[in-house]
């Protein structure tokens, strides 16, 4: 009788687990279908893209049009490439304005030497920064008042940036065809360490699954995406709307200010600059985790709908895939899996495989020739779910601190 009564138990406590994970399992896939069909579709769109920009000579109608703005702060480790690659700019630049925030690392000293054979440069200081502004935005305003009025374009670029022969006159050439007011460009990532190798591209994938890939028309101004390395914009829409002033107080003001031009009646280009420009970011995965996961949630260019509900999104296409294939996978191996469960283990094993078919899609945005242990690239999948946790962290967090400089 105790026999019966054990076994009677333990088939009981079975049949109840095997009722828990069907009904979470069906609850998970209520949310994961619609997720995926999203995000699926989104990928597909990047087949209609605008293919990326090419380098291009500049032509004599575009002599002096665009005027550079680069703002720094302690860069002298990272400023020397993007300088150069400044300087190699034929003559549509007509000025690189340096707005450095007091440096106390020789920043200066760099910028003042570029100007000594290049009369193009020249160094200013931005005033003490208000209350109400982040640094960021602040020293790009001021260097976009101090440009010359002649200039039709005004391009923000930042100190980390590799700009490659043939960027500026592949800017002009693209606004003009197309008609563009805004274009801001996503670049090649250089990557070296193995950390960085694993991280980064989960970090960018919640980027690719919220909004896109780079070159996809047709965003509604809400749902434009801009990345303000490269940041080229005409003259008259900034003096429209006060220069950089909507975008003073927020954490992704290159994200803010497209969209709220955009709002106002800008055509706004967010396309493919791998050709064009290379960045190094970050040092490690370390400095990745911290410096570029706390601005990824866009928070300060959404509503609170929108972050939370791309927030669901990455919860649903990035976190739980490699969690759920690891929950069921013994049940798989031994065939007790019930249909739903059956169904949820075989959505999100085919959803693994496209992420692995999408890192081969993102390779050309990435520069691992310097790299060590390349190969840790294409593993960087396993860190999807660490990616889609730094974004939550992120959006319930607010940066007290940002390049040096505290905000309360």
């Amino acid at each position: 009788m105790l026999v019966i009564l054990v076994l009677t138990g333990s088939i009981a406590e079975a049949s109840a687990q095997n009722l828990l994970i069907s009904v979470s399992g069906f609850l998970l896939l209520l949310l994961q279908l619609p997720a995926f069909a999203i995000a699926l579709s989104r990928m597909l769109r990047g087949a209609l893209r605008y293919p990326p920009l090419q380098p291009q000579q500049p032509q004599v109608k575009d002599l002096g049009k665009v005027s550079v703005v680069v703002p720094t702060l302690n860069e002298a480790e990272r400023i020397s490439p993007c300088l150069e690659g400044l300087s190699r700019q034929s003559y549509e630049v007509r000025e690189v304005i340096v707005v450095d925030s007091y440096s106390e690392d020789g920043t200066p000293d760099q910028v003042k030497a570029i100007a000594a054979r290049d009369p193009r440069f020249r160094l200013i200081n931005d005033p003490p920064l208000p209350v109400d502004w982040v640094g960021r935005p602040w020293a790009l305003h001021n260097g976009f008042l101090a440009s010359s009025s002649e200039s039709e374009w005004i391009l923000g670029i930042d100190a980390d940036t590799q700009p490659q022969p043939g960027l500026v006159a592949s800017l002009i050439h693209t606004a003009e065809a197309e008609g563009y007011d805004l274009i801001t460009l996503s670049p090649r990532f250089i990557l070296l360490y193995p950390g960085e190798l694993l991280l980064q591209p989960a970090l960018l994938m919640t980027l690719l699954y919220r909004f896109g890939a780079a070159g996809e028309r047709g965003n509604r101004p809400e749902r434009v995406m801009a990345n303000g390395q490269c940041f080229f914009c005409r003259r008259s829409q900034l003096a429209m709307v006060g220069g950089y002033t909507p975008a003073r107080w927020s954490f992704c003001d290159d994200v803010t200010l497209a969209r709220y031009l955009a709002a106002t009646g800008a055509t706004v280009g967010f396309l493919d600059g791998a050709n064009l420009l290379k960045v190094r970011m970050y040092e490690g995965a370390a400095e990745t985790w911290r410096e570029w996961g706390r601005s990824l949630d866009l928070k300060d260019a959404a509503t609170p709908a929108q972050t939370w509900g791309d927030l669901g999104l990455l919860f649903a296409v990035q976190f739980c895939p490699l969690w759920v294939f690891f929950w069921l996978l013994p049940g798989v191996m031994t065939h007790s899996l019930m249909p739903t469960t059956s169904l949820l283990f075989g959505l999100n094993l085919g959803w693994l495989l496209i992420r692995c078919l999408l890192n081969g899609a993102i390779l050309s945005s990435y520069d691992l020739s310097q790299a060590r242990y390349s190969w840790l690239f294409w593993l960087s999948p396993l860190t999807d779910p660490l990616a889609a946790v730094r974004i939550l962290l992120s959006t319930l967090q607010t940066p007290k601190q940002w390049r040096g400089r505290s905000y309360l």
